[in-house]
């Protein structure tokens, strides 16, 4: 069926069409000729990449055509397939093109209203009539016919053997499949919707309109302000994105280039920028002390904030026993959740601040020397722990269902006995420490009456959620006006 024939195609293809259509991300794509949108003789084989003809092919009554599985995303741009002629048959009455959810698969495309054809036998292009104008070249047994649908300029050109046929059709509607039809015996036909290399450079292509959309945006001229007060604005934003993320020093050099005034305490700033970095280093225990000493009133206003942390912490104490460690004791989930483990643990202090010999979130380290006790006791402050959390998690409400989802799947890697080998093995990477690390400062600085977002990444944020919503309702330009270009480090707006 479809959905087997769907699995069966290649990472490699599917890493092909990421790169090809970067915005298409829960849109399915046209990748095989669908088994039920198809005139019945019409045959389908090799995953339903190959179409065959089974007709009498006596007449144009004779005609059959098959759809792809899914119609054209607009999110594509710039949208491409090849047809490979396997065989021309007894006639080579052959049409590669474009058709409307409702068209008769009973004609060739071009033929019918919202359809649009290359034919080989005479190299005619059809647009939604009988009557074919010139075009281009017949194609036989042996040619790759491609067919490019531009939605920015909402055109239609082919290719043969990969050379540019030229413009086909123009005012073209959004939502067509890509379509073939076939109508005498022994006509054989393969497409490639973009799982192998293409014959025709459609990269090249695509490159020539996103670099004609995005000189369009440089030279369009800024009518909002003055050029000197964008430049004081450009300035600002940039100013404010380094105070906001805690680059004290560059903060200060650039504010002495520009002029700038500092709206907070340049104390404030590095207290900032020293909880990030221990964030960041999975210190989450010094962070959670730290916070409280500096921010006395911050966590016990911000609960929600704290048991993320203390979340956090239960990971990171995770990640801090080495594999010899979880050898030496093997444990598991129900031992977490019945409390069999810890019974006669003298309760401890999870926010006591840590000693130079632990990791700075209570797993003591041994200096490399093995020590049964020392396991032992990492492991049982780890239960301990745990425990605790889920006694709290027990008193959320259910508005708190995300808070209580993150703590099961933190306790999901004590039931491997490799966590760092487990399913949930993500949770150990050290990027997941970046969100974290984004909300503290934020809290932080709404406590002081500030934004908890810097304007420069609210605009970044406004812009790509304009794109994706042009996107969404037919506007192709929008897959070349991607930000990318234009940015140089990575900012990850909320």
């Amino acid at each position: 069926n479809e959905y087997k024939s769907y699995l069966r195609m290649t990472d490699e293809g599917a890493e092909r069409l990421a790169k090809l259509y970067p915005h298409v991300h829960d849109i399915p794509l046209p990748r095989a000729w669908s088994s039920k949108d198809r005139f019945q003789y019409i045959k389908l084989s090799r995953s339903n990449l190959r179409v065959h003809y089974n007709g009498l092919g006596k007449n144009h009554k004779d005609a059959a055509s098959v759809r792809a599985t899914h119609p054209i995303p607009a999110a594509c741009g710039i949208y491409y397939f090849e047809v490979r002629i396997v065989s021309k048959g007894r006639d080579g009455y052959m049409g590669i093109g474009l058709a409307d959810g409702k068209v008769n698969m009973n004609r060739l495309p071009g033929w019918e209203p919202h359809s649009y054809g290359y034919h080989g036998d005479d190299g005619n292009s059809f647009c939604s009539s009988g009557n074919g104008q010139p075009y281009g070249p017949t194609f036989t047994t042996g040619d790759v016919i491609g067919c490019c649908v531009n939605m920015i300029n909402m055109s239609v050109f082919y290719t043969k053997n990969g050379v540019n046929l030229g413009t086909a059709f123009e005012n073209i509607p959004l939502n067509l499949y890509p379509t073939v039809g076939l109508q005498s015996p022994g006509e054989i036909a393969d497409a490639n919707f973009g799982d192998k290399p293409f014959v025709f450079d459609i990269e090249g292509y695509m490159l020539e309109w996103k670099s004609k959309l995005q000189t369009q945006i440089s030279e369009h001229p800024g009518r909002c302000l003055p050029p000197n007060d964008i430049s004081g604005v450009l300035k600002k934003l940039v100013f404010d994105y380094l105070v906001h993320h805690g680059y004290c020093g560059s903060a200060e050099s650039f504010a002495k280039s520009t002029n700038m005034y500092f709206f907070e305490d340049i104390s404030s700033i590095q207290n900032r920028q020293r909880l990030q970095k221990l964030v960041l280093e999975g210190k989450i225990g010094e962070v959670i002390s730290l916070t409280k000493e500096l921010y006395p009133n911050l966590l016990s206003s911000k609960p929600e904030l704290l048991f993320q942390l203390q979340i956090r912490n239960f990971v990171e104490m995770i990640n801090d026993l080495d594999q010899s460690k979880r050898q030496s004791h093997p444990y598991s989930i129900a031992s977490l959740m019945n409390g069999n483990e810890a019974d006669d643990v003298e309760k401890m202090d999870i926010d006591a601040k840590v000693d130079s010999n632990t990791s700075g979130n209570g797993i003591l380290i041994s200096d490399g020397v093995e020590d049964a006790n020392c396991n032992r006791q990492a492991l049982e402050r780890l239960l301990l722990f745990g425990r605790e959390l889920a006694a709290q998690s027990s008193l959320l409400s259910n508005t708190h269902e995300e808070l209580k989802a993150q703590l099961q799947e933190a306790f999901s890697l004590l039931a491997y006995k490799d966590p760092k080998q487990s399913p949930m093995c993500y949770l150990l990477n050290p990027n997941q420490r970046e969100q974290l690390c984004a909300d503290l400062n934020s809290a932080i600085l709404e406590s002081h009456g500030l934004a908890r977002q810097p304007p420069l990444e609210i605009g970044i944020a406004q812009t790509k959620n304009v794109v994706e919503r042009l996107l969404k309702v037919g506007f192709g330009s929008g897959a070349y006006c991607g930000l990318d270009k234009y940015l140089n480090c990575s900012l990850k707006p909320q």
